[in-house]
């Protein structure tokens, strides 16, 4: 164990001096565009794919509030890893640079980090994933009412989308992806309490119905899925770590936000933690109903307050296996957060 460990942290080591010594642009909160893969590359999985990207530039858009937001395409054989840093209460680190972090995939530094970016603004696919189950009727009408404004909030280009599932024993879309708020409120409002809970199979159906294929032939986007829930379940078909790697396929961060409101923390308390901490999101406990909106507010902070890492694996394979990430902050006092790896495609 003590050699495996050493052995890491020489890899990590070498890994940070990997890391400084690339040199690729580094942007503020508007970044100059990234080049732009070809239109048979942009069919490929986003993780990773084989050939060369083209070096033509891609347009800027502008969304609605006027900001501008760049489109940018994730170059051919290259990972993009977004990922979040805060201190330890939670507060959001901005204006760190490249040299700040330390990389490894599969256990290897990188072969070529091509771009760093911070505060990136990708369009966004949010998934509104909510348990209407029996146990949460008492305070589900406070729940509707704060994801209806994190919405009104967080969905403010028109290259944003969002869907609205409902669970408890079946997962229940009430609104496809759309931008259009009326459409998501309703969606939410349609929502009734009742039933049983299948939490796994809800998360499991959202990201391969939904997430998964969502950005092939695009711009890269930032997915997330927001969870309501008490994390308890008696209903479902799928175990959690099927859940939890049908998100890593989907390259999707869960956000989760616990409804269970007792002064103790459940065992429903600990998978949704687990399952926000493998897909590299964060799980919110608010002390009371009342909460829950600042819960979403911290959500929505970090959707857009991010950094993004464009990389070249080293001795990349098309063989589907399981590939994983860690990355880390030079400064201890600050955490970094992303997903713990990713699928590689099959050639």
């Amino acid at each position: 164990m003590i050699r495996k460990q050493s052995s890491l942290a020489l890899a990590a080591l070498l890994c940070t001096v990997s890391l400084q010594a690339q040199q690729p642009a580094v942007a503020s909160s508007t970044p100059a565009p990234a080049p732009q893969a070809s239109a048979s590359a942009q069919r490929q999985p986003p993780a990773a794919q084989a050939g060369k990207a083209q070096a033509s530039q891609p347009p800027v858009g502008q969304d609605q509030s006027g900001d501008t937001a760049p489109v940018i395409k994730v170059g051919v054989n290259e990972v993009n890893l977004i990922f979040t840093v805060t201190d330890k209460h939670g507060h959001y680190i901005p204006n760190l640079q490249q040299s700040d972090f330390a990389l490894l995939d599969n256990q290897r530094a990188p072969a070529r980090v091509t771009s760093f970016r911070q505060q990136i603004n990708l369009p966004l696919r949010v998934g509104i994933v909510i348990d209407t189950s029996t146990s949460i009727r008492t305070r589900f009408k406070f729940e509707q009412q704060s994801a209806i404004e994190f919405l009104l909030e967080v969905l403010k280009s028109r290259s944003d989308r969002a869907f609205v599932m409902g669970f408890d024993v079946t997962p229940d879309v009430t609104q496809d992806w759309t931008n259009n708020l009326d459409g998501l409120e309703s969606g939410i409002n349609d929502l009734h309490p009742g039933g049983g809970t299948a939490l796994f199979d809800a998360v499991y159906s959202a990201c391969r119905d939904k997430l998964l294929d969502v950005a092939r032939g695009q711009e890269p986007v930032r997915k997330a899925m927001i969870l309501l829930s008490d994390g308890d379940d008696n209903q479902s078909h799928v175990y959690p770590d099927e859940a939890i790697k049908m998100c890593q396929r989907a390259e999707t961060i869960i956000y989760a936000i616990s409804t269970n409101w007792t002064p103790s923390r459940g065992k429903g308390d600990d998978v949704l933690a687990r399952m926000a901490e493998e897909t590299g999101g964060r799980v919110f406990f608010p002390p009371s109903v009342e909460d829950v909106y600042n819960a979403f507010k911290g959500i929505e902070e970090e959707l857009r307050s991010q950094y993004a890492l464009t990389y070249e694996p080293a001795d990349f394979k098309y063989d589907g296996s399981f590939r994983t990430i860690y990355l880390y902050c030079n400064d201890r006092r600050y955490i970094a957060r992303t997903r713990k790896g990713y699928f590689a495609p099959r050639q």
